[in-house]
């Protein structure tokens, strides 16, 4: 006699796993990984700050690379009264541009929020090459206070080119301002490079 009728449905050996079973670990069973969106949440706060920081940095590299190779060997193949005329007016642009006083800090912060976000994660590695950008990007901020904006200060209140009679400023321009410039493009590009490994270690720590 058959002991398993056409119809009747087969039972599991005594002893034996159940193929109805829900796995264990699965979710919404006792030992299942529950859903972290807090987690997910930082994860996409640390990509927003570590992608930014990039962004803002790489842009302030090319103001200053674009003054290291166009504006500044152009302004000294000139006279000097253009030359104190055309750098007035580019100080004077620039600050009182909004976007780019905005992008000018933020790139220090942002940068500096983003080592401290990658090292609580855990992401030592990560945080280190951020930590690189932030300092060197920071020695940026400080030969500008320290050492630029004091010269275009000085320049502006040279008044008018037009009726000025003494063009020393000129050379501290030609000689000071330009070397420091040239120095802070470089930071700038340590910081860049610093980021951009930062980037692709993180993308590995999260794939």
């Amino acid at each position: 006699m058959n002991p398993n009728p056409a119809g009747s449905p087969q039972q599991p050996p005594a002893g034996g796993p159940s193929p109805y079973a829900v796995p264990p670990g699965a979710w919404g069973q006792p030992g299942s990984p529950a859903p972290a969106p807090q987690a997910a949440e930082r994860g996409k706060v640390a990509t927003v700050l570590l992608l930014v920081s990039t962004v803002f940095v790489g842009l302030m590299a090319g103001l200053f690379f674009a003054f290291d190779v166009s504006v500044m060997p152009g302004l000294a193949a000139g006279d000097e009264r253009t030359y104190v005329t055309a750098m007035q007016n580019f100080n004077a642009a620039i600050d009182g541009n909004g976007l780019f006083g905005m992008v000018f800090v933020l790139a220090l912060l942002i940068a500096a929020a983003s080592a401290i976000v990658e090292f609580r994660a855990g992401r030592r590695n990560v945080a280190v090459w951020v930590a690189v950008a932030t300092v060197a990007y920071f020695v940026v901020l400080m030969i500008t206070f320290s050492v630029n904006i004091p010269l275009n200060n000085e320049l502006a209140d040279a008044g008018d080119a037009a009726k000025l009679t003494d063009f020393s400023i000129v050379e501290k321009f030609k000689s000071t301002w330009v070397s420091t410039n040239i120095i802070r493009t470089l930071l700038c590009t340590v910081a860049l490079t610093a980021l951009s490994r930062a980037l692709v270690l993180y993308g590995r720590a999260t794939r």
